[in-house]
């Protein structure tokens, strides 16, 4: 049976290989050496180990072919997975760990190594590389069905101490939000304004600077973007 430490070892041998945003990559080609995005690392693992078409925007489509979105791992997950606290899931080693998209754009996602860490495709900045769960934004982990996942250790995943700027529902309101909307306009990047509020073109514009800039495009101004955008949140 294929377990999720075989899913975490099989990306792992990605790590140190590049990163673009939005690639397409074969699932059924065990000797793709990239480029990756988040999404395409996770379901390419899953496939390899257990043939398995997983958090893509067309499961039924040739796995050659097959489009890894982080919005199809969320579908999946609430329609066919296992939905657990992202908080369990950092010591479940194979367990995914999900940031959701807002919209159709944005989420990240990566797969949890059981000590509170991670491999993940982060960005073009970073290519796929080891990291941690810890101060960063999760909404919740997920394991794939038919996968067998050791029991979870006792691991505290320590969340952000500032706030994470984002598109939601209210929407976020907030004189930081003006400062990050005058850092993007300053960088070229267009919010249509400058109004205090965190609505669908500051997303965008948030967007469109991470990918210029070779962030994790998740849509969301944390440590990494602000540092990027010289916006202090603390």
């Amino acid at each position: 049976m294929t377990t999720g430490k075989d899913i975490y070892d099989k990306a792992l041998t990605r790590k140190g290989q590049s990163y673009i945003e939005g690639t397409l990559v074969p699932k059924d080609n065990p000797n793709w050496t990239g480029s990756w995005d988040c999404a395409e690392l996770c379901s390419w693992a899953v496939y390899q180990v257990a043939n398995l078409m997983y958090g893509c925007t067309n499961n039924r489509a040739l796995p050659s072919h097959a489009d890894a979105y982080t919005g199809a791992w969320k579908d999946d997950a609430h329609e066919k997975g296992i939905i657990i606290t992202a908080q369990k899931a950092a010591g479940i080693v194979g367990a995914m760990v999900l940031r959701a998209p807002t919209s159709q754009l944005g989420g990240h996602i990566v797969v949890s190594d059981g000590q509170g860490g991670t491999i993940e495709a982060k960005g073009k900045k970073w290519g796929v590389v080891q990291d941690t769960l810890n101060n960063r934004r999760w909404d919740y982990g997920i394991l794939v069905p038919g996968i067998i996942y050791d029991n979870p250790g006792a691991i505290v995943v320590t969340p952000p101490n500032y706030a994470i700027y984002r598109f939601v529902n209210p929407m976020m309101v907030a004189q930081k939000v003006g400062e990050i909307q005058q850092a993007l306009m300053n960088a070229g990047y267009s919010t249509k304004g400058i109004d205090d509020i965190f609505g669908i073109n500051t997303f965008n514009a948030v967007i469109d600077f991470q990918k210029a800039k070779g962030l994790t495009v998740d849509g969301e101004v944390g440590k990494d973007t602000a540092a990027a955008l010289g916006v202090s949140l603390s």
